[in-house]
């Protein structure tokens, strides 16, 4: 993603206890799969968490609490949960009996809030919602958290498997100025199993081949179609049955998602997990080693409106992880890692992709892989992409200002920029990414995806996004630099972005340094570790409990961190290494044990105190 600050996802104030279940680290959470007894079923155990169906089973007190009135609006569906917002003494109590599985290793309590309030203090908590599981707060949120909409809250209740707690919202106001506490989706969602994994640790289902035939509407924000998905199981252990990722449905609700597969064939749907972005898929019969099975699916898109790496700025898509792709199983069990705004939670298995986007004619329609351009239906065009071994798919779709132009090495570029965007800058933009294609293909083996897309909008709050053979940016040189370097660290070289983000956004920024000619010196200038805790190699969980500090960190100290391997290699030997690593993992998955053996391989001195020292840890 960008190498710019971005905004805090978790807002609330937590307590000790709650921090220390939000940090815990992340490699336990896949589950198992059959064979293995006693595996997590991923399930979510709130009832009635968009209070379509009334109150039941929830306990509100005094009554009124869950409404559909005019004052407030929901997050989805038509009701909510309005707590206080009279602006006199008063405490509102929202309760529901809550069963969380046991064996399942995470457990995540999400919910959309929007704090609406007459306070004008900037520092002054006067009127407070708690979140409590059973007596333990959670987290608490003020006056403070106003926001002009709904915001996701998620908080890990994973401490709580195996039992039966109230889960309690109170909304306490004191007596003037109103704030209203207003709740919706509420979910607790679980994965993960605490019991041994697979035999093996192959990564399955392997070689996925994905085709897709989409048709749009007039404006480009809907999409409806077909999609099917072959595979090859790898592992020794028998897949019996698949997961999908639905990322995108962290974008809408459950009961509305902006993502919708339906009429599977090949196996059995089964219920949606982790907030709505996991559909687990039974098969016919378990696919023993180097069996290849094909399951199909009816595909519905729609494009929420905002300026997002899925949504849309005005007339101009931009429409990243919607296709569903397959989750990655391995020695450590299925990973269903929940999204994340924060950073990325992509992993998958490089794929071959064929995309067939039918659309109107006056929109252009960039995408990953190389496309070609056909007539339809009258007033339509057909895009037609194919991409080899890509780890996505992801394309816009708006009446986008074209220029293209070759790099020196011979990639193609193309550049499109929305509305208000100069022809100066995305000239320069064009500069930009013809120059960081050829400088990193040159550090670290040539680029191999055909043409290179950049899609330009300044409205994009995350500064840009990185998608195979397609970004997202801003109009900046180091940002758009950055994006394409991660081109090779995620794309070619890939990595599981949830549990170890530093693989690819560290190497990327380090990368953007050595193209812009930066050589990292006064690097820890300005160094504070915020705790013990804090590491480079810290997941994402980690990070989403701590968002103030995951640029700081995984971008800021972890190139520092390879500017200092670098000096303690030598340049040549740093360059060599990252080349020899970048070829040996081509299409494959880095870890940083992985890279760790490969870095002391290059070297005559022992690196154990290089790793402690900069928190390296894995």
């Amino acid at each position: 993603m960008r190498p710019t600050p971005h905004r805090a996802l978790v807002t609330g104030v937590f307590t000790a206890a709650a921090l220390i279940a939000l940090s815990l680290p992340a490699a336990a959470r896949p589950e198992t799969t059959a064979p293995v007894a006693a595996a997590c079923t991923p399930t979510q155990t709130v009832v009635n968490g968009g209070f379509e169906n009334g109150t039941s089973p929830w306990t509100e007190s005094p009554t009124g609490i869950v409404t559909s009135r005019t004052g407030q609006s929901a997050h989805g569906g038509t009701a909510f949960a309005w707590l206080d917002g009279t602006g006199r003494t008063r405490t509102d109590t929202l309760t529901q009996s809550v069963t969380v599985p046991a064996g399942c290793a995470t457990a995540t309590l999400s919910f959309y809030l929007h704090v609406d309030t007459a306070e004008t203090t900037s520092s002054t908590a006067y009127d407070k919602l708690t979140a409590k599981a059973g007596s333990t707060t959670l987290a608490t949120y003020s006056n403070l958290d106003r926001a002009s909409g709904y915001v996701r809250k998620t908080i890990d209740v994973s401490s709580y498997a195996g039992q039966t707690v109230n889960l309690a919202f109170t909304g306490t106001e004191d007596s003037s100025l109103q704030t209203s506490f207003v709740l919706d989706d509420i979910a607790l969602d679980t994965s993960g199993t605490t019991t041994p994994p697979p035999a093996d640790s192959v990564r399955t289902p392997a070689a996925p081949a994905y085709t897709v035939s989409l048709s749009s509407d007039s404006t480009g924000t809907v999409w409806n179609g077909h999609q099917s998905a072959t595979f090859t199981n790898a592992s020794a252990t028998a897949l019996g049955e698949v997961y999908l990722r639905l990322w995108d449905n962290y974008h809408g609700t459950c009961s509305a998602p902006p993502i919708k597969v339906s009429n599977v064939t090949g196996g059995t749907a089964g219920d949606l997990s982790v907030a709505c972005t996991a559909l687990k898929i039974t098969l016919p019969a378990p696919l023993a080693q180097g069996q290849s099975a094909t399951i199909g699916f009816d595909l519905g898109i729609t494009v929420p409106d905002g300026a997002d790496r899925f949504g849309h700025d005005g007339a101009f898509s931009f429409i990243g992880n919607a296709l569903p792709v397959l989750a990655v199983r391995d020695g450590t069990g299925w990973h269903l890692d929940p999204y994340t705004n924060n950073g990325e939670s992509f992993y998958s298995l490089a794929a071959d992709f064929k995309v067939t986007l039918d659309h109107p004619s006056t929109l252009l329609v960039p995408a990953t892989g190389t496309s070609t351009d056909t007539p339809g239906s009258s007033g339509r065009t057909v895009t037609t992409a194919t991409a080899s071994k890509v780890r996505d798919f992801a394309w816009a779709a708006g009446p986008f200002s074209k220029i293209s132009g070759t790099s020196p090495g011979g990639v193609p570029v193309n550049v499109y920029s929305v509305s208000g965007i100069s022809s100066a800058n995305a000239q320069s933009m064009l500069s930009t990414a013809k120059s960081a294609v050829d400088a990193h293909a040159g550090r670290f083996g040539a680029y191999p995806y055909g043409e290179l897309d950049a899609v330009i909008d300044n409205n994009f709050w995350f500064g840009g996004m990185e998608y195979p053979g397609f970004v997202l940016d801003l109009v900046s040189t180091t940002a758009l630099t950055h994006e394409i370097a991660h081109q090779w660290w995620y794309g070619i070289v890939g990595d599981d972005e949830y549990n170890t983000p530093w693989l690819d956004e560290s190497f990327t920024d380090y990368a953007t340094d050595l193209a812009q000619g930066k050589t990292g010196s006064g690097c820890w200038s300005s160094v504070s570790w915020a705790s013990s805790a804090e590491k480079i190699t810290n997941s994402m969980a980690y990070w989403d409990a701590h968002s103030s500090r995951y640029s700081t960190v995984v971008y800021g100290y972890g190139k520092c961190a390879l500017h200092d391997l670098r000096r303690v290699l030598g340049d040549t030997a740093m360059a060599k290494l990252l080349k020899d690593y970048a070829a040996a993992h081509w299409y494959g998955v880095s870890t940083t044990a992985e890279f760790k053996a490969a870095a002391q391989a290059a070297t005559g001195t022992d690196l154990t105190s290089f790793w402690t020292q900069h928190r390296i840890d894995g």
